[in-house]
């Protein structure tokens, strides 16, 4: 999870214009790299999905099922409609994951069974109803809470999640030893839970 939510942090919203022109090149040019762009983009969407489920021990093999859902969206969006990505997508993500979830006896299926027709049916809301925008606040009261760290937790967690070193080298680094560092890095994770409590209760 700390490696998915590394990765999500360095996803940046599409301005519209650029998601104009993606879904152009990969429409009518079958362009995979404006394929892959798309879906990296819309992964947050994903992730707020999955996160009232966060705490199941196989809660990434649901991200997984819910990633699929959101290239299935890709593959069949059909931007001329004037449908918000977003709103389709959404649909088809949560079908995936609760599907994952009734086979895995956690949870009932919603009432809504077709989850793509009714998609075809929602119009564009506008940005203020853009499940992005929701999740890319929450890596802002992340980042914010990082800050708020003391020096040498911070330092420990933006060596080990942010540059992705190993427990080891950053004990090296800072002098200090490897139990240590590792006191450091669950100290501020503790901390940075108690910080987005709140928060991540009302997302």
């Amino acid at each position: 999870m700390e490696k998915y939510l590394r990765e999500l942090s360095k996803v940046k919203t599409l301005e519209p214009d650029e998601e104009y022109d993606l879904w152009r090149r990969f429409k009518m040019f079958h362009d995979a790299s404006a394929r892959s762009r798309l879906i990296e983009s819309y992964q947050p969407l994903v992730f707020k999905q999955a996160l009232p489920y966060r705490d199941l021990p196989d809660v990434m093999d649901l991200i997984q099922e819910g990633t699929v859902g959101l290239i299935e969206s890709v593959e069949s969006y059909e931007p001329e409609r004037g449908v918000a990505f977003s709103l389709y997508a959404v649909h088809r993500i949560r079908g995936r994951m609760f599907d994952f979830l009734r086979r895995q006896g956690r949870a009932q299926p919603s009432r809504e069974s077709d989850y793509s027709e009714q998609a075809d049916r929602l119009s564009d809301a506008g940005p203020s109803v853009s499940e992005l925008a929701e999740t890319h606040e929450l890596f802002a009261h992340l980042h914010a809470a990082l800050e708020r760290l003391p020096s040498n937790e911070r330092a420990v967690l933006e060596s080990i999640y942010i540059e992705s070193q190993e427990a080891k080298t950053v004990a090296g680094r800072l002098k200090l030893s490897v139990s240590h560092i590792y006191r450091l890095q669950k100290q501020g994770i503790r901390r940075i839970r108690g910080m987005l409590a709140r928060f991540v209760k009302n997302f």
